[in-house]
């Protein structure tokens, strides 16, 4: 399997995103093709002791940046390394591709350049995250602001199967974000998304607050993209925030700092548990072909984990089960 990989995604590129391809190939045996500046990543490799071995080099000139319009990816940044593995994709030179850049670019690219599903209104960002009884999916956590009923139903569609297929998670349920759990809270595009969610088929729970997704409520959380990345960061906020203060709790003194040391490994364990990066990344759901967003600031860890799970989107076929799955959206107005 080929997995193509964006060289210079991300904020610790290229030696964090090289240092991950090492170990997929090392430990999964996969094959590598790597985009961005061929002389810069041999230079990075070779002062590191980083084997190549496994992997090979498109040359690409330029990097997109986090702060460049999204849409500069089409023109202006045309030759970035994203868009030229996002180019190789589309033409079938690999079998999935991995970028820990921007996000806005990446969805940008994966749309015009990999395109939609046929019939799939608008792709989707996807994100597995912990809860106290297993990870979950919030789909959309970004990607469409601006969302249609009929749009968060096929979200629900492509969140089951991506579940089904690459956790293994058959029965996962479905919940859709609403500030009440009554069938008639929420606006409009909850009320109606409701409604076709309940007649879908799917293994639809209702509706679910955002206090009780931690606790894993449901499996996919629904809901539109600007909500969603809401939720996101909010959460993201007090994991960070609560680490914090209870890192400054026990060191308060001499007595909290002997507490502390006898539960070090505890606390070790709850780091890991509220860690989302160890999930590898963040899907673009409703592509041709399979596409993964790792964080920004991923290291060799975090891009290994986004590398094997494209590796697992590819093998278990689940954008062909989405083809052959989803409710085809009405033609836009």
């Amino acid at each position: 399997m080929r997995i193509i990989l964006d060289a210079f995604g991300g904020d610790n590129a290229p030696l964090e995103v090289l240092r991950g391809a090492q170990t997929a190939v090392e430990k999964d045996g996969l094959s590598i093709l790597l985009t961005g500046r061929e002389e810069e990543i041999r230079r990075v490799a070779a002062e590191n002791g980083i084997s190549l071995d496994g992997m090979e080099i498109a040359d690409a000139p330029d990097v997109i940046s986090m702060n460049d319009e999204p849409r500069s990816i089409l023109k202006a940044h045309k030759d970035c390394s994203m868009a030229e593995g996002l180019r190789r994709l589309a033409a079938g030179e690999g079998d999935a591709f991995v970028s820990a850049g921007s996000t806005g670019a990446l969805l940008m690219g994966a749309t015009f350049i990999v395109k939609r599903i046929k019939g799939i209104s608008r792709p989707a960002l996807g994100s597995l995250l912990p809860s106290d009884k297993a990870p979950y999916l919030l789909v959309d956590c970004g990607a469409n602001a601006d969302c249609r009923p009929e749009m968060l139903l096929q979200f629900a569609q492509m969140g089951h199967i991506y579940m089904t297929h690459v956790l293994g998670r058959s029965d996962a349920k479905i919940g859709l974000l609403n500030i009440g759990t009554e069938e008639h809270k929420g606006g409009s595009l909850q009320l109606e998304t409701f409604a076709l969610l309940k007649d879908s088929g799917l293994p639809f729970i209702g509706n679910v607050e955002a206090r009780d997704v931690p606790a894993g409520a449901a499996d996919v959380i629904v809901t539109d993209g600007f909500t969603g990345n809401v939720l996101l960061k909010a959460m993201e906020g007090t994991v960070s925030m609560l680490m914090h203060n209870l890192k400054a709790i026990f060191k308060t003194n001499l007595l909290t700092k002997l507490a502390a040391a006898m539960v070090l490994p505890h606390m070790k364990e709850l780091k890991s548990r509220l860690d989302a990066s160890k999930y590898g990344g963040a899907p673009v759901i409703g592509v041709q072909k399979p596409v993964i967003k790792a964080h920004g600031n991923a290291d060799a860890a975090v891009i290994y984990g986004a590398l094997h799970q494209a590796a697992t989107f590819v093998e278990t076929g689940a954008v062909d089960a989405i083809r052959a799955a989803v409710t085809p959206a009405k033609e836009e107005e």
